[in-house]
Parts: structure tokens; C-alpha cells; sequence
């Protein structure tokens, strides 16, 4: 319990810090000539300062501790619900949200940057409020406690254990020798692909602002957009093209930008995951845009070549946008033949690359899988054979594949409970199982009544709650999360 309580106590630097964030939008919204949102994120902002302070203070004879598996656990996952509760706070204080629940909704998607949102109507909503929800995507990308182990390197050793809690995948490449280094080294890479793609929205004619949201969703792989047409409401095929790289890029792995920044760029077609993800991406794409080409009246008044250009750049911006779990949109596939929608189905469940800024299973883990099954297979044929998984060249421990197997058996689980329980409120079978898949796998976007054209308003206040708890799990890995609700946890 002592332990505990010096992890708790590390909760409170991270609410001064989300203090510090709402600053940026309280001054914007009284720019913008509103005052009331003004005062409403400056008092969320005191809020979170009083108790992050405040715990501070009562717990000011906490010796620094070293933090064990259970304590980063118990951390991590506090640190994200409370986030997300001062978070939505701006919000509920507001009139443009129903509740509490469809605040903290929209928090925990800015969190997750699952991209799902809450408001009846985004082209209504204030600059303020398009920041604060833009500030909490591009913090969750990378993580809230990645940033607390850059900044804070007297966290120790206990640091890997936060950042393996939070980490987007199976594994952390080490980057270099300690661990508050590989945390920054991930940060300037972040930094980096975000002020790049901002700068380069900026010069293709996006005003600022909006260059500045829409950057920080794309490279965070969320999905809040300015517009609630999304994408597709600037008409700009460019704009288009480069955010197709762009969310190309926040899918892949980041340790292997640094190999590419040390001066290895080979590293990135010999690391064997992002060759698959290369593979689904362009295979995904050419069939659902020969699919739109052959099966769809879309763009019917264009010459064959230019027709087929079109269909492939909107093919291309879904499937890399549902693949990486961004979820911007660009066209409105609910209106697409069965096979592209299938296509789009099957994308919600693989995620980008361990180590990037997706959500999903990820493709280490599908890779991982089917060799295994491979290897099963080769077993009944072969009962005395001696085969190896391996991936890059490397076998994998045993262990690890125990562990992957373990994740995809509870990620299955928990996707049929979310569908359950979503129809047991009323909605049809495509809806409920999109929304599980888009709240699991932090996509934001789903098919049926969560399509571009469909809105997450539709579900009632105890269903948002629900579904914002599939967010923080899939975002959190699951076993980060779920292993608070064993018994066995909170045993000495």
C-alpha cells in the first residue's frame, strides 16, 4: 500500500502537467471572444492543479520508491482515467455536449486518439475546443507517461516498466542504453513527423489552425477532424495524398526511423513487419479500388484513367486510415460495394506496427499468428519435426508467443462482450460490432451507424461510458487494464 502510494503520488505530477496543457485553449477561447469556455477550461485547469498539488503536498514525505510490475499497472492506468476525467470537464461545463458521459466520451477518444466523437456537430464547435481535443490526441499518441519518463529520468528503471505498460505493441526496441533516452529519442521523432506535416498542410493552403489539429490527429493515428465532413471538405486531392503518407508513416515502427536517422535505411525492408505492413497496404488499396472501379457509379462522368486515379486515392486514404486506426475520412464508405466494405471490416482488426502511434492488434502479433498456425499445421503432418517461429530471423521465445496468443484470445473475447452488450442496448449486428472493433482498436470509425456518415451520438449515456472503457483498454494493451480486476493483484 506504501508503494502504491508513492505511485499515486506520481499520478498528481501528471495532472499539473494537463494543467499546464489547458492554458493554451483557455487563452484561445477568450481570443476568440469566449469568455464562458474561457473560464470553463480555466477552472478545469485549477481543478486538476488543486489535486494534482494538493496529493503532492499530503504525500510530500514519500521517499522515492522502486516501482514493480503491479505499481506501473496501477499507474498507468490511473493516469489515463483521470486525464480523461479533467479532460472532459472543459466539456461538460460546456453547451455543447449532452452529459458527463459524452464528455468524458470525447475525452477518453482524445486519449486513445480513437477519433470518435460525441458532438452533434464538430463545424460547430469552437477553436478552443478543436485545440483541446487536437492537444489530447497528439499527448496520447505517444503517451502520457513516455513523456513523464523523457522528463523525469529519476524514475529509474521503474521507467521501462511504465513505458512496456503503455507501449503501442509487443515489444520496445531499445534504442539506446536507458530508457529516459529511448522515451526522448521517440518524442523528437514524434516532434519531428509533426511539425513536417503540419508546415507542409500549411503551405498547400489549410489555414493554420487547421493545418495544426488535422497534423496532430494524423500523426497521433487519431481522428477528430475541423470538419465534420473530415477530409473530403477541402476537395484538395493533394491534402489527400500527403496524409495518406503521412498516416502511412505514424504506422510504422519508430525505432526504425532512428536506425534510418543513424544512417541504416536498409533497416527498413529488412525488418519483416513492416514489410507485411507494406504488403496489406498496397493490397488493400488495389482491391478496393478495383473493386470501386468495376462495382461503383462513383465518379462516373471522368475518363477511364483519371476515374481509376480518383477511386485509387480515395481507396488508399480508407483503408491506410482504418489500417492505421486514425479514422480521418475522406469519403464515405458506408455507400461502397459489399467487398470494399468487407475490406475495411477486416482492416479495424489489424493495427499498424508495434511501436507506432496505432491502435489494433498490430501486425507483429497477426505475423506471429499465422506462422504459428503454420507451424501447427507442419506438426500434424511432420509429428516428429522440429520447427522454429521466427520473425526477422530470430526465433522467438516461447514465451512471447504464449503471450501474443494470450492478447489475441482477449482481444477476440472482449471485442464479442463489447458487440454483446452494444446490441443489448438495441443497435444492429454491423453497428454493435463496429463499434466494439472502433473502441477496441481505438479506429473511430466503424461501418453501419458509425460510418462517416453515422454519429457516436446515437448511443445512449451508459453505452458511451462502456465504450470509453473499451478505449482505455485497447489502448493500454488490455492486460494493463484488465489485470486491476484480478483478485490477485491487490494480494501483498
Amino acid at each position: 500500500m506504501i508503494k502504491r502510494l508513492y505511485v499515486l503520488r506520481l499520478t498528481a505530477l501528471v495532472q499539473m502537467g494537463l494543467a499546464g496543457l489547458m492554458l493554451f485553449p483557455g487563452a484561445l477561447a477568450f481570443w476568440e471572444g469566449r469568455p464562458d469556455l474561457g473560464w470553463n477550461l480555466l477552472l478545469s485547469a485549477c481543478l486538476a492543479l488543486v489535486r494534482g498539488g494538493g496529493f503532492l503536498f499530503l504525500t510530500r514525505r514519500e521517499r522515492r520508491r522502486v516501482i514493480s510490475s503491479r505499481d506501473s499497472f496501477l499507474f498507468v492506468t490511473a493516469t489515463w482515467v483521470l486525464a480523461s476525467f479533467f479532460g472532459a470537464l472543459p466539456f461538460w461545463l460546456s453547451e455543447y455536449f449532452a452529459d458527463f458521459a459524452s464528455a468524458y466520451f470525447e475525452a477518453m477518444s482524445g486519449f486513445t486518439t480513437t477519433g470518435a466523437t460525441a458532438a452533434a456537430n464538430v463545424d460547430g464547435l469552437p477553436m478552443s475546443f478543436l485545440l483541446w481535443r487536437a492537444l489530447s490526441h497528439w499527448l496520447g499518441g505517444m503517451g502520457i507517461v513516455v513523456m513523464l519518463v523523457a522528463l523525469l529520468p529519476l524514475l529509474g528503471s521503474g521507467g521501462a516498466l511504465l513505458v512496456n505498460a503503455e507501449a503501442s505493441g509487443p515489444t520496445v526496441d531499445k534504442l539506446t542504453p536507458r530508457i529516459a533516452d529511448n522515451a526522448r529519442m521517440l518524442w523528437f521523432i514524434y516532434i519531428g513527423l509533426t511539425v513536417l506535416l503540419i508546415g507542409l498542410l500549411w503551405a498547400m493552403g489549410l489555414p493554420f489552425f487547421e493545418a495544426l489539429c488535422i497534423g496532430f490527429s494524423a500523426i497521433s493515428s487519431g481522428g477528430f477532424s475541423t470538419r465534420s465532413q473530415g477530409i473530403d471538405a477541402y476537395g484538395s486531392p493533394g491534402i489527400e495524398i500527403l496524409l495518406i503518407v503521412f498516416m502511412f508513416l505514424a504506422g510504422v515502427n519508430f525505432s526504425l526511423f532512428h536506425k534510418i536517422l543513424k544512417g541504416k535505411p536498409g533497416a527498413l525492408f529488412k525488418d519483416e513487419e513492416f514489410r507485411v505492413y507494406l504488403f496489406i497496404v498496397l493490397a488493400a488499396g488495389l482491391l478496393v479500388a478495383g473493386d470501386l472501379f468495376l462495382n461503383s457509379p462513383l465518379a462516373p462522368d471522368l475518363p477511364p484513367l483519371k476515374r481509376a486515379g480518383e477511386l485509387w486515392r480515395k481507396a488508399g486514404f480508407q483503408t491506410v486510415s482504418i489500417l492505421t486506426s486514425t479514422g480521418l475520412s475522406a469519403a464515405d464508405h458506408e455507400l461502397w460495394p459489399a467487398l470494399s466494405r468487407a475490406v475495411i471490416f477486416l482492416l479495424m482488426f489489424c493495427g499498424g506496427c508495434s511501436g507506432s502511434t496505432s491502435g489494433g492488434i498490430k501486425i507483429l502479433r497477426l505475423t506471429t499468428m499465422v506462422k504459428l498456425a503454420v507451424n501447427n499445421i507442419r506438426y500434424m503432418i511432420y509429428p516428429r519435426g522440429v520447427f522454429r517461429l521466427k520473425i526477422n530471423k530470430t526465433e522467438v521465445p516461447k514465451d512471447v508467443v504464449y503471450s501474443i496468443a494470450g492478447f489475441f484470445a482477449l482481444y477476440v473475447f472482449s471485442v464479442l462482450i463489447l458487440t454483446l452488450v452494444t446490441a443489448a442496448f438495441g443497435f444492429d449486428l454491423t453497428t454493435s460490432l463496429s463499434a466494439a472493433l472502433a473502441s477496441l482498436g481505438n479506429v473511430g470509425l466503424g461501418l453501419g451507424g458509425i460510418a462517416p456518415s453515422g454519429s457516436w451520438t446515437l448511443f445512449p449515456a451508459p453505452l458511451k461510458l462502456i465504450l470509453s472503457f473499451g478505449m482505455l483498454a485497447g489502448r493500454l494493451e488490455l492486460f494493463t487494464v484488465f489485470a486491476l480486476f484480478t483478485p490477485s493483484f491487490w494480494k501483498k
